[in-house]
């Protein structure tokens, strides 16, 4: 992939302080063309950041609500175009300018909004529009933020040594919005756009009011999983509707399994429901992950295991996971287990349980 830059607008936002109400202040430094962008000193900063805003990844429902790249989608009301969001409208002016001048307004009509959001810093504001060479005449949107360094210095001279660099920036951390947002090369969706922010502070989410991101992929399963739960309540109640108090007793043990953050095996569902169930989450993620811990010992794979390599039973009194597999591999720092020939399985269940009730016999 390459980008040809079409116009680039630099600012600077200076703000007294980062508490709530702080003044703050811009300044247009300069808006370029694409023949002045290829001779300035911002194209050894900004190409290879362009090229990564583009090819950096991201998962429609991310691992977590912190996630700092999300794909944000712009909300409009039932049977209404794209043209009726604000923020969408904002993005495609500047897309669509037709020269420096009319780019440059457009551009500071987006600084001036972003402005007026709470997470403001102090920093560069950049925005560009740039084609991709090899597949669409259509330019993409880049908005970019560099917060100021804090305690930048540089070599001098051989007396003073070093001196103070005020306003210095890094392309270290730059927060980003792209606009189409590309799920594969060579494919565009104008709905869509990527945000990127490395931040608890949300920097582009608080400025764009009116676009909406997919739940994060733990609360998306969490959904399904109490929706499958309250189904198979109301089949499991269905034909005994008088015994309403058992039903709401049944159901507030479930609440409360379901608010726990540390939560036991509940011996609810056969080990087929579990399977039905599981197979409707692996079709939506087929590499969604599963985790739990017996007692102290943590055991981490994929849910689609269950059933297949990880399966769980009871003998003696115990709860016992079995993992199955073709080979081991060990950790690093050899162990005395790693020279085991292992028993039969008829001969480790006879020896599960036993220490338990050997602990419980009388003792002589």
């Amino acid at each position: 992939m390459s980008l040809s830059i079409q116009y680039l607008s630099f600012f600077v936002i200076q703000t007294d302080g980062e508490e709530a109400g702080a003044s703050k202040q811009l300044k247009h430094f300069q808006t370029l063309d694409g023949e002045a962008y290829y001779d300035s000193e911002l194209k050894s900063f900004l190409d290879s950041e362009f090229m990564r805003i583009l090819k950096r990844k991201v998962e429609r429902n991310p691992g977590s609500v912190n996630a700092p790249t999300k794909i944000g989608r712009f909300e409009v009301e039932p049977g209404h175009e794209l043209t009726a969001n604000p923020n969408f409208n904002l993005l495609q002016r500047l897309r669509t300018a037709d020269n420096r001048e009319q780019f440059l307004g457009f551009a500071d009509e987006i600084v001036r909004v972003y402005m007026d959001t709470s997470a403001v810093r102090g920093g560069a504001l950049i925005a560009a529009t740039a084609t991709m060479k090899t597949h669409f005449d259509e330019p993409f949107v880049f908005l970019m933020k560099c917060d100021f360094e804090p305690k930048i210095a540089r070599i001098s001279d051989e007396r003073s040594l070093i001196s103070h660099v005020e306003m210095a920036i890094s392309a270290r951390n730059i927060k980003s919005i792209q606009y189409p947002h590309m799920p594969e090369e060579g494919m565009i969706e104008p709905w869509e756009l990527k945000i990127h922010q490395a931040s608890h502070a949300r920097y582009f989410e608080d400025f764009l009011k009116y676009v909406s991101y997919d739940k994060p992929l733990p609360e998306l399963m969490n959904e399904q999983i109490l929706g499958m739960v309250h189904q198979h309540m109301e089949e499991k109640w269905q034909d005994t509707p008088q015994d309403n108090e058992l039903r709401q007793e049944d159901e507030q043990k479930l609440e409360f399994w379901a608010a726990s953050d540390k939560r036991d095996i509940q011996g609810r569902w056969t080990h087929e429901t579990v399977t039905e169930a599981a197979a409707q989450l692996i079709e939506h993620k087929p590499d969604l992950g599963f985790g739990f811990k017996l007692d102290g010992v943590a055991v981490k794979g994929l849910l689609a295991d269950y059933g297949t390599k990880i399966h769980f039973t009871k003998h003696n009194g115990k709860y016992v996971v079995m993992l199955e597999g073709d080979s081991f591999q060990f950790d690093r720092g050899m162990s005395p287990v790693e020279l085991l020939h292992p028993d039969p399985l008829e001969t480790v269940l006879d020896r599960i349980g036993q220490s338990s009730a050997d602990d419980d016999a009388p003792w002589d």
